[in-house]
Protein backbone atom coordinates (compact mmCIF):
# COMPACT_ATOMS: atom_id res chain seq x y z
CA UNK A 1 0.00 0.00 0.00
CA UNK A 2 1.02 3.59 -0.54
CA UNK A 3 0.21 7.04 0.74
CA UNK A 4 -1.16 9.10 -2.16
CA UNK A 5 -0.73 12.85 -2.58
CA UNK A 6 -3.89 14.73 -1.58
CA UNK A 7 -4.63 17.63 -3.92
CA UNK A 8 -5.35 21.02 -2.37
CA UNK A 9 -7.78 23.69 -3.47
CA UNK A 10 -7.58 25.50 -5.90
CA UNK A 11 -6.05 22.61 -7.92
CA UNK A 12 -8.29 22.33 -11.03
CA UNK A 13 -8.24 18.52 -10.88
CA UNK A 14 -10.54 18.76 -7.83
CA UNK A 15 -13.22 20.09 -10.20
CA UNK A 16 -13.18 17.09 -12.53
CA UNK A 17 -16.35 15.01 -12.73
CA UNK A 18 -15.61 11.33 -12.24
CA UNK A 19 -16.33 8.52 -14.67
CA UNK A 20 -18.28 5.38 -13.71
CA UNK A 21 -16.24 2.33 -12.81
CA UNK A 22 -16.83 -0.55 -15.20
CA UNK A 23 -13.82 -2.76 -14.39
CA UNK A 24 -13.57 -4.19 -10.88
CA UNK A 25 -10.12 -5.73 -10.80
CA UNK A 26 -7.03 -6.08 -8.61
CA UNK A 27 -5.74 -2.66 -9.71
CA UNK A 28 -8.95 -1.00 -8.45
CA UNK A 29 -8.73 -2.96 -5.20
CA UNK A 30 -5.13 -1.81 -4.66
CA UNK A 31 -6.15 1.78 -5.38
CA UNK A 32 -8.96 1.52 -2.82
CA UNK A 33 -6.48 0.16 -0.23
CA UNK A 34 -4.15 3.09 -1.00
CA UNK A 35 -7.07 5.50 -0.57
CA UNK A 36 -7.86 4.05 2.87
CA UNK A 37 -4.20 4.26 3.92
CA UNK A 38 -4.02 7.87 2.70
CA UNK A 39 -7.28 8.81 4.46
CA UNK A 40 -6.21 7.28 7.79
CA UNK A 41 -2.76 8.88 7.54
CA UNK A 42 -4.18 12.38 6.82
CA UNK A 43 -6.20 11.80 9.16
CA UNK A 44 -9.72 12.00 7.78
CA UNK A 45 -13.03 10.15 7.70
CA UNK A 46 -13.55 10.16 3.92
CA UNK A 47 -11.62 10.46 0.69
CA UNK A 48 -12.78 10.67 -2.93
CA UNK A 49 -10.70 9.63 -5.94
CA UNK A 50 -10.63 13.19 -7.29
CA UNK A 51 -8.79 14.30 -4.15
CA UNK A 52 -5.84 12.15 -5.21
CA UNK A 53 -6.03 13.07 -8.90
CA UNK A 54 -8.02 10.07 -10.17
CA UNK A 55 -11.28 10.37 -12.11
CA UNK A 56 -12.78 7.00 -11.23
CA UNK A 57 -16.12 7.28 -9.39
CA UNK A 58 -15.00 5.83 -6.06
CA UNK A 59 -14.79 7.12 -2.49
CA UNK A 60 -13.88 5.55 0.83
CA UNK A 61 -15.11 6.38 4.34
CA UNK A 62 -14.70 5.28 7.92
CA UNK A 63 -16.47 7.44 10.51
CA UNK A 64 -16.00 4.96 13.37
CA UNK A 65 -13.95 5.85 16.45
CA UNK A 66 -11.97 2.62 16.19
CA UNK A 67 -11.38 3.04 12.43
CA UNK A 68 -12.72 -0.42 11.73
CA UNK A 69 -15.90 0.26 9.72
CA UNK A 70 -14.62 0.75 6.19
CA UNK A 71 -17.11 1.71 3.50
CA UNK A 72 -16.24 1.61 -0.20
CA UNK A 73 -18.56 3.46 -2.57
CA UNK A 74 -18.09 2.74 -6.26
CA UNK A 75 -20.57 4.51 -8.55
CA UNK A 76 -22.60 5.84 -5.58
CA UNK A 77 -25.86 7.71 -5.83
CA UNK A 78 -28.22 9.10 -3.22
CA UNK A 79 -31.66 7.47 -3.27
CA UNK A 80 -33.38 9.81 -0.83
CA UNK A 81 -32.53 12.30 1.89
CA UNK A 82 -34.52 14.01 4.62
CA UNK A 83 -34.25 16.72 7.23
CA UNK A 84 -31.43 19.21 7.22
CA UNK A 85 -29.13 20.74 9.77
CA UNK A 86 -26.21 23.12 9.80
CA UNK A 87 -22.99 21.26 10.58
CA UNK A 88 -19.30 22.07 10.89
CA UNK A 89 -17.34 20.75 7.95
CA UNK A 90 -13.76 20.58 6.78
CA UNK A 91 -11.91 18.82 3.99
CA UNK A 92 -8.52 17.20 3.46
CA UNK A 93 -8.25 19.20 0.22
CA UNK A 94 -8.91 22.47 2.05
CA UNK A 95 -6.70 21.97 5.11
CA UNK A 96 -7.08 24.13 8.21
CA UNK A 97 -10.36 25.65 7.00
CA UNK A 98 -13.72 24.78 8.54
CA UNK A 99 -17.13 26.32 8.14
CA UNK A 100 -20.81 25.64 8.67
CA UNK A 101 -22.83 24.12 5.83
CA UNK A 102 -26.29 22.63 5.50
CA UNK A 103 -26.52 18.86 5.02
CA UNK A 104 -29.30 16.26 5.11
CA UNK A 105 -29.34 14.44 8.45
CA UNK A 106 -30.52 11.11 7.02
CA UNK A 107 -30.23 9.51 3.61
CA UNK A 108 -30.05 6.26 1.70
CA UNK A 109 -27.52 5.59 -1.00
CA UNK A 110 -26.80 2.83 -3.48
CA UNK A 111 -23.29 1.87 -4.56
CA UNK A 112 -21.06 -1.01 -5.52
CA UNK A 113 -18.31 -2.46 -3.37
CA UNK A 114 -14.75 -3.10 -4.52
CA UNK A 115 -15.86 -6.32 -6.23
CA UNK A 116 -18.75 -4.67 -8.10
CA UNK A 117 -21.51 -6.11 -5.88
CA UNK A 118 -24.37 -3.66 -5.50
CA UNK A 119 -25.63 -2.63 -2.07
CA UNK A 120 -27.84 0.00 -0.43
CA UNK A 121 -27.37 1.63 2.95
CA UNK A 122 -29.34 4.02 5.14
CA UNK A 123 -27.17 6.38 7.18
CA UNK A 124 -27.53 9.35 9.50
CA UNK A 125 -25.45 11.91 11.35
CA UNK A 126 -21.74 12.13 10.54
CA UNK A 127 -21.90 9.23 8.08
CA UNK A 128 -24.73 10.94 6.14
CA UNK A 129 -22.68 14.15 6.10
CA UNK A 130 -19.64 12.24 4.85
CA UNK A 131 -21.59 10.52 2.05
CA UNK A 132 -22.84 13.90 0.80
CA UNK A 133 -19.37 15.43 1.06
CA UNK A 134 -17.68 12.62 -0.89
CA UNK A 135 -20.40 12.49 -3.57
CA UNK A 136 -19.92 16.22 -4.09
CA UNK A 137 -16.21 15.56 -4.73
CA UNK A 138 -17.10 12.88 -7.28
CA UNK A 139 -19.21 15.48 -9.09
CA UNK A 140 -16.41 18.07 -9.06
CA UNK A 141 -17.64 19.95 -6.00
CA UNK A 142 -16.18 21.07 -2.69
CA UNK A 143 -17.92 21.94 0.56
CA UNK A 144 -16.72 25.52 0.16
CA UNK A 145 -19.06 25.82 -2.85
CA UNK A 146 -21.82 26.12 -0.25
CA UNK A 147 -20.14 29.22 1.23
CA UNK A 148 -20.43 32.80 0.06
CA UNK A 149 -18.28 33.90 -2.84
CA UNK A 150 -16.37 36.19 -0.48
CA UNK A 151 -15.51 33.34 1.90
CA UNK A 152 -14.46 31.09 -1.00
CA UNK A 153 -12.18 33.80 -2.38
CA UNK A 154 -10.56 34.36 1.03
CA UNK A 155 -9.88 30.63 1.32
CA UNK A 156 -8.49 30.51 -2.23
CA UNK A 157 -6.11 33.40 -1.50
CA UNK A 158 -4.92 31.82 1.77
CA UNK A 159 -4.37 28.45 0.11
CA UNK A 160 -2.45 30.04 -2.79
CA UNK A 161 -0.32 32.04 -0.34
CA UNK A 162 0.48 28.92 1.71
CA UNK A 163 1.36 26.96 -1.44
CA UNK A 164 3.70 29.74 -2.56
CA UNK A 165 5.44 29.72 0.85
CA UNK A 166 5.91 25.96 0.67
CA UNK A 167 7.35 26.23 -2.85
CA UNK A 168 9.84 28.86 -1.68
CA UNK A 169 10.94 26.79 1.35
Amino acid sequence: MAILEILHFPDPRLREVTEPITVFDEALSRFIDDMFETMYDAPGVGLAATQVGDIRRVAVMDCSEDKNERIVMCNPRILWSEDEEVVDEGCLSVPEHYDRVTRATRLAFAAQDRDGSEYEMEVEGLLAQCVQHELAHLDGGLYIDKLSRLKRERIRRKMAKNAKRQDEA
